[in-house]
């Protein structure tokens, strides 16, 4: 324990776990590993480690002594930083093995976390069974889809009577329909004796164009009267590799047709609701720039710019809504839309910023987006104004990354650093002080500062779903 920042009465109380470890191994039938904090709070030390002796180990040698980071563990880094669990997060192993981790916190009687107590079993027969399901699925709705046919092609109808059937012969005439074809035809008008009737003439000319005793396959045709839309299928039969006639299948997709209409109704409605608040947003931050270029007081200036800032990080985001339409957000596409506005209205005009976005594509529910948008501006912001703020040139880097259930968001710069004062008491800082409550509350997530003389590193790390709650 001499290389963790640990007292002498909380390594003991990871000793007295140590000794149970063979236990937890062998009854769960996993790789079980106790996780220790360095000062470095991306990285932790592998302290125990117990292979189990009822199923076949991960791991072939001993990795304790080893350091964990938080680029490889992401999921025990987040226990040890916010002392919540991490259950059923997937990964593969350093022998290239699929695994499920769950990680616990350790923690002492007055809530400190110690350590991470930490699980890997080997779930590669269940990655195997999982694929074959979803490969019989598959096989299954092919299976289906040939019966479906072959059913047809003989004329065995009998579990197609829930729809309309209308057999017609080789001239399309119409020589059968049955109960629930005759009320379909009802519907669109369509009263007295059906059979002796061309299909063309039962469907008002509809199907004029359409040859139904082609031998492509199905024809398929959608049509509405009045209220009553209807689905056709028609089908061809052969005997002796000559056609004898076809039938067709009719199906009332009146409330389909009406639930799909209701849902392009509501979803252009939404569209435009985002495009509205958009505008007034961007009217709002029209108004404040006005006011700013009014104040001679360069305290007030700021005020005013920080807010124009924050106001257009949450338009961009309705903006994006308004386009896609969807209630997901592509937040690599915010991060860069963001960096660019800062970068115009913030720096100097013998300032020369550069921004780099790399890492993992990250897509968003619009509300999680809205948060960390709101923290990404704040973070970019301060490094564009105090980091470089007496330099004609720098560079910020955003990272992103993802893995199973945790996602990390690093913004770092080669500035000036942050003053400890202000890394140690984040409340005096109103920009660090609203991107860490954003973060807690709004993700459940933690914000981590690292800086000196060469720059500073912040990073966000947060659960992409909700964690369980540990009683």
């Amino acid at each position: 324990m001499e290389h963790t920042f640990l007292t002498a009465e909380e390594a003991l109380v990871i000793e007295n776990l140590t000794r149970h470890l063979q236990v937890f191994a062998d009854v769960s039938q996993s790789d079980v590993f106790i996780d220790c904090p360095l000062a470095d709070q991306s990285t932790a030390l592998v302290v125990a480690q117990a292979h189990p002796s009822t199923a076949l180990s991960l791991y072939r040698t001993s990795v304790v002594g080893h350091c964990a980071y938080a680029h490889n563990e992401p999921a025990v880094m987040f226990c040890l930083l916010s002392g919540k669990p991490v259950i059923g997060s997937r990964g593969i192993s350093q022998e290239q093995v699929a695994m499920q981790q769950n990680v616990v916190p350790v923690s002492t009687r007055s809530g400190k976390v110690i350590g991470a107590l930490i699980m890997e079993r080997d779930i590669s027969y269940t990655i195997e069974q999982e694929k074959n399901v979803e490969r019989l699925m598959v096989t299954n709705e092919q299976l289906s889809e040939t019966l479906l046919r072959v059913a047809m092609s003989e004329g065995r109808m009998q579990s197609l009577m829930h729809e309309g059937i209308v057999l017609f012969d080789e001239h399309e005439i119409v020589t059968y329909t049955n109960t629930r074809g005759r009320e379909l035809l009802q519907d669109i008008g369509q009263v007295g004796a059906v059979e002796g009737r061309s299909v063309e003439e039962l469907f008002y000319g509809r199907l004029k164009n359409a040859n139904m005793l082609r031998q492509t396959g199905i024809l398929q045709e959608e049509f509405q009267i009045g209220s009553v839309a209807l689905e056709l299928k028609a089908v061809s039969m052969y005997q002796d590799h000559k056609t004898v006639g076809g039938f067709m299948l009719v199906r009332d997709i009146s409330d389909l047709k009406e639930k799909e209409k209701q849902l392009i109704i509501k979803s252009t409605v939404i569209k435009e609701i985002h495009h509205r608040v958009k505008n007034n947003l961007q009217t709002v931050s029209s108004l404040l720039r006005l006011q700013m270029r009014r104040t001679k007081q360069v305290e007030i200036e700021k005020v005013y710019r920080d807010s124009i800032n924050r106001i257009n990080s949450i338009a961009v985001i309705h903006e994006m809504l308004a386009f896609e339409g969807l209630d997901t957000i592509q937040f690599n596409d915010v991060v860069d839309r963001i960096a660019k506005n800062i970068i115009s209205s913030s720096t100097k005009p013998d300032q020369a910023i550069r921004i780099a976005i790399t890492g993992d594509e990250l897509v968003l529910p619009s509300s999680m987006a809205t948060t960390l948008a709101l923290a990404v501006n704040e973070l970019v912001q301060n490094s564009v104004i105090h980091a470089f703020a007496d330099r004609e040139q720098g560079d910020i880097e955003i990272a992103v990354q993802h893995s199973g259930q945790i996602a990390r968001l690093r913004v770092s710069d080669n500035g000036i650093g942050i003053d400890k004062t202000v890394e140690t008491d984040r409340k005096s800082h109103l920009g660090l002080k609203i991107t860490e409550t954003l973060i807690q509350e709004n993700l459940d997530g933690i914000m981590c500062i690292d800086s000196d003389i060469k720059g500073t590193v912040i990073q966000i790390t947060f659960p992409l779903i909700v964690l369980p709650i540990c009683e």
